[in-house]
């Protein structure tokens, strides 16, 4: 992944609607959510949500199609897993990192509020 692409989908997913929406459609696997069943999940109106959206797809994190009147999106996993890729390259001083030897990594809390 090239450095414009990686900044690119860090700063799409750097705000808190569109990060929650992200993990949402990373839970809903490839065949993805409608964008009206998206919005009510998350409380978001949907002219909001579709900005949100939409800087989501320009990132290349997520794609949307259109299924009759609904428009589906579902995120992109090669982009993401090459997001991560890209993070954990060289990660804990060179030893692996896996489950297992989560202590030998900086773990990051999930925050649920």
């Amino acid at each position: 992944m090239e450095t414009k692409s990686i900044v690119r989908a860090l700063a799409a997913i750097a705000h808190e609607s569109r990060l929650e929406a992200y993990r949402y459609l990373v839970q809903a696997g490839p065949a993805g959510l409608p964008a009206g069943q998206l919005s009510e999940m998350l409380g978001i109106a949907p002219s909001s949500l579709s900005f949100h959206l939409k800087e989501l797809v320009n990132a290349g994190l997520l794609s949307s199609r259109q299924e009759g009147r609904f428009v589906f999106y579902s995120a992109e996993y090669a982009v993401m897993n090459s997001l991560l890729a890209y993070l954990t390259d060289n990660c804990c001083g060179g030893n692996p990192c896996s489950p297992v030897k989560v202590d030998a990594c900086v773990a990051v809390p999930k925050n649920h509020s």
